[in-house]
C-alpha cells in the first residue's frame, strides 16, 4: 500500500489530494486567505455568556462569535485565565510553569456564569470551522501537536494512544516521557512514537515547548481578537499526522511549497526529502496524475463502482443518507443472501473512502441491501469497522437494524467538501447542467464491456458528431485513437460514428 500527496497551488487555493495506490482518498482545500483554522490559537474576548446553553460566545476576529461551551473549558481553564492575564500584563519573565502556581479545577459539571463573564480576555482555540451559520467552535484547553506528540499546559498526565498494542512499549513510552517533559505540563503519546529512541522523542517534545514559549512572548504585546499562533498549513499537518515509509511521492507544482514542505521533512525525517518532487511538465497536476477524472466520477450524487454497483447520496440539514444499489451485479449461481452480502461488502469500502473523501461529518445512514442472516450482518459490521479504521477522523459504527440501515456518526471539525461534478450544457448556451463529459468515454467503455461479454460480433456506436471526431481521432503518429484501442483491447471492429441527432452526451449502439 502506497500513499501519494498531489498538491495544486491555484491563485486563490491549494488544493491537496492524497492517494492510496492511485485511488483517491482524501481532498481538501486551503483558501489562501484563511485565517481561521482547525488548531489556530487565538486571544478571544467573551462577549456574553448564555446560561441556558451553559456556552459563551468569544470574539476572535472572526464575522460570526465563536461557540465555547462549559465542556470545553476543561478543568485548568482558571489557570491558563491566570497565566494569561500576567502575560498581558508582563507580570511573566518566563514561559516555565515550574514555579507558576496553579489554580484549582473547576467543576466537571458547572456553570458557565461561575467561570466567565462578559470582557474575559481567553486563549482559545479552533476545534471546529465555521460551517454554514455557526461560527468557529472553540476549546480553552490549549494542545499543542506535534510529529511523535502532543503538549498540554497545565497537565501533568501522561497518556500513551490507544492503538499501541503492546504493553512493554506502553510502558516504555510512559517512563521515558515522564522523564523528558518539562513540569507543568502533561503529554498524549502518538502511534507513531512506537519503537521511536529518545533522541527523536526529545527533539519533538522541544519543537512544542518552544511553541508554548512563542504563546508566552506574543500575549505580552497581544490585542483582543488577534491570531497567536497558527496551526501547520494542511499540507505539512497532513505529512504530520500521515507520513511513514508508505509515502511514495510528493508532487507539487509551486516551488514555495515545495521548499516549506522539504524544510519540515528535513526535521522530522530527513530520509524523506527527495520524495518531495516539483511538477514542471505543461500538463495540469491534477490531470498528470488522473485526479480531475476522480473527483469527476466520486463527488456527484451517484457513484458508481464496478460491474454496475453504485451508491446514491443525499445531504440534509440532519444528517447525510447513503442508498445501496446492487445495479447488474446478480450472480445467477448464486441465492439471494449471497448476492446481497457480496454487494454490501464491496460498497463498505466505498462507503468508508466517501466519508473521508467528502469529509462527511455527524449523523450518517446507510441503507443497505437486506440480509437475514445473523451471520452475515456482523460480517458487514465488521467490514465497515475495517474500512473505517484508517479514518482519523473520530467516528463509531453501529451493527444493522432489522431493515439492513447502518448508522455511523463521524466528526465534522470541517465543512463537507462539496464539488459541482455537472456542466454548463453547451446546447443551451448554459441554461442547463449536464454529467461531466469527462466521464463519458468511460460509460461507452463500460458498455462495450457488457456487450462483448454476450455476444463476439462487430459493434458500431453512434454518438454526437463531436464525440465521434474525439473518439475517432489519432493523438500522434505511433499512438492509435480510442476507437482502435478498444477494438484491440475487445478483439473485435468497433466502429463510432457521428450523429448530430443525438445530444452531446447521448449515444446509441447501432449494433
Amino acid at each position: 500500500m502506497k500513499y501519494d500527496l498531489i498538491i495544486d497551488s491555484r491563485p486563490s487555493e491549494v488544493v491537496i489530494a492524497l492517494l492510496r495506490d492511485g485511488l483517491l482518498i482524501e481532498l481538501h482545500k486551503e483558501k489562501h486567505d484563511n485565517n481561521f483554522s482547525v488548531g489556530d490559537i487565538y486571544l478571544g474576548k467573551v462577549r456574553k455568556t448564555i446560561p441556558g446553553l451553559n456556552a459563551s460566545f468569544v470574539n476572535i476576529g472572526y464575522e460570526k462569535d465563536g461557540f465555547l461551551h462549559y465542556q470545553d473549558l476543561g478543568p485548568q481553564i482558571n489557570s491558563f485565565k491566570n497565566f494569561t492575564r500576567k502575560a498581558i500584563d508582563k507580570k511573566l519573565n518566563t514561559a516555565s510553569l515550574k514555579n507558576f502556581k496553579k489554580e484549582k479545577n473547576i467543576e466537571k459539571e458547572g456553570q458557565i456564569n461561575n467561570s466567565l463573564k462578559g470582557g474575559d480576555l481567553l486563549l482559545t482555540q479552533i476545534t471546529k470551522e465555521a460551517i454554514s451559520s455557526k461560527g468557529p467552535r472553540l476549546t480553552t484547553e490549549i494542545s499543542l501537536a506535534g510529529r511523535y506528540m502532543v503538549l498540554l499546559p497545565f497537565s501533568d498526565k501522561v497518556s500513551i494512544s490507544q492503538k499501541i498494542a503492546e504493553n512493554e512499549e506502553k510502558k516504555r513510552l510512559k517512563k521515558l516521557i515522564t522523564s523528558i517533559k518539562p513540569h507543568g505540563f502533561g503529554v498524549i503519546v502518538r502511534t507513531v512514537a512506537t519503537g521511536k529512541k529518545v533522541a527523536e522523542l526529545d527533539k519533538d517534545l522541544k519543537n512544542l515547548y518552544k511553541k508554548w514559549q512563542i504563546i508566552s512572548k506574543k500575549l505580552k504585546s497581544a490585542k483582543p481578537n488577534t491570531k497567536i499562533l497558527g496551526e501547520l498549513s494542511r499540507s505539512t499537518s497532513i505529512l504530520r499526522d500521515l507520513l511513514n515509509a508508505k509515502f511514495n511521492n510528493i508532487h507539487v507544482n509551486n516551488l514555495e511549497i515545495k521548499e516549506e514542505l522539504k524544510e519540515y521533512l528535513s526535521r522530522i525525517s530527513p530520509e524523506q526529502e527527495k520524495i518531495v518532487k516539483l511538477h514542471k511538465k505543461d500538463t495540469p497536476i491534477f490531470q498528470e496524475f488522473n485526479i480531475t477524472k476522480q473527483i469527476k466520477g466520486a463527488f456527484g450524487k451517484n457513484v458508481t463502482m464496478k460491474k454496475g454497483v453504485y451508491l446514491v447520496i443525499e445531504h440534509t440539514e440532519a444528517l447525510h443518507v447513503i442508498d445501496v444499489n446492487s445495479g447488474k451485479k446478480v450472480d445467477s449461481k448464486k441465492n439471494q443472501e449471497t448476492n446481497a452480502l457480496a454487494v454490501n461488502l464491496e460498497a463498505a469500502e466505498e462507503v468508508a473512502r466517501q466519508l473521508r473523501l467528502r469529509d462527511m461529518g455527524g449523523i450518517i445512514v446507510v441503507d443497505f441491501i437486506d440480509m437475514k442472516e445473523e451471520k452475515n450482518r456482523k460480517l458487514l459490521t465488521s467490514k465497515m469497522k475495517e474500512a473505517m479504521s484508517t479514518d482519523k477522523a473520530k467516528h463509531h459504527v453501529l451493527p444493522p437494524t432489522r431493515f439492513g440501515l447502518v448508522q455511523i456518526t463521524r466528526q465534522r471539525v470541517r465543512p463537507e467538501m462539496n464539488i459541482d461534478t455537472q456542466e454548463s450544457c453547451p446546447m443551451c448556451s448554459g441554461n442547463g447542467k449536464i454529467d461531466s463529459s469527462l466521464l463519458l468515454i468511460e460509460q461507452i467503455e463500460n458498455k462495450l464491456h457488457t456487450l462483448t461479454e454476450k455476444n463476439k460480433n462487430s459493434i458500431c456506436i453512434s454518438t454526437h458528431p463531436f464525440v465521434a471526431s474525439y473518439i475517432n481521432k489519432k493523438e500522434g503518429w505511433f499512438t492509435s485513437s480510442i476507437s482502435k484501442k478498444w477494438s484491440k483491447k475487445f478483439k473485435r471492429k468497433i466502429s463510432i460514428t457521428g450523429d448530430d441527432r443525438l445530444h452531446l452526451l447521448q449515444y446509441t449502439v447501432l449494433k
